[in-house]
C-alpha cells in the first residue's frame, strides 16, 4: 500500500481509501490490463469494499487527469482503463470477443514516421487500434461468401 500511497501524492493527488483501492486493482490486473469502470466496480464489491459507482468514475477520471492511467474508447464499446506505461504499445480489438491485444512492431513505427516525413511532418504521438476477427470466425466466413457473388 506504501507504493501506491506514494504514487498518488507524486500525481498530486490526496491519499484516500477508494484511490488506494482503485489503484490496487489497475496494478493488479492480471492478464487483463484494460478496465471499464464497471469492471473496477464490481471488483470493489466482490472484494467487499462500499465504493459507489460514481466514485470510481470520479477517481478513474482524476487519475486520467494525474497522468496516472489512459483511457481508451474503441469503437463499440465503452471506455476502458489501463496503468499508465513507459514503453508505447497499439492495439487490437477483437470484434467477437471484445478482448483486447497489445503489441508493438517495430516495422509499423518506423512506417508511420516515414510517412510523417514524406509529408512534411513530424510525428509527434500516435494510437493504432486494429479491429479484428478471428480466422475462420461465421462471421468472416459470412463476409467472404457475400462479396465473392458480387
Amino acid at each position: 500500500m506504501a507504493d501506491q500511497n506514494h504514487e498518488l501524492r507524486k500525481a498530486g493527488l490526496k491519499v484516500t481509501l477508494p484511490r488506494v483501492k482503485i489503484l490496487q486493482i489497475l496494478e493488479n490486473a492480471s492478464g487483463q490490463h484494460h478496465l471499464s469502470a464497471e469492471e473496477v466496480y464490481k471488483t470493489l464489491i466482490d472484494a467487499g469494499e462500499d465504493v459507489g459507482l460514481a466514485t470510481v468514475y470520479r477517481v478513474l477520471t482524476q487519475f486520467e487527469s494525474a497522468g496516472l492511467v489512459i483511457r481508451h474508447n474503441f469503437d463499440g464499446g465503452h471506455a476502458v482503463f489501463e496503468m499508465t506505461q513507459e514503453d508505447h504499445h497499439d492495439h487490437m480489438v477483437c470484434l467477437e470477443s471484445g478482448e483486447i491485444i497489445e503489441f508493438l512492431d517495430d516495422i509499423i513505427e518506423r512506417r508511420q514516421q516515414e510517412i510523417a516525413e514524406e509529408h512534411g511532418y513530424e510525428l509527434v504521438d500516435h494510437a493504432l487500434v486494429l479491429y479484428v476477427r478471428p480466422n475462420g470466425s461465421d462471421v468472416t466466413r459470412q463476409i467472404n461468401v457475400s462479396t465473392s457473388k458480387k
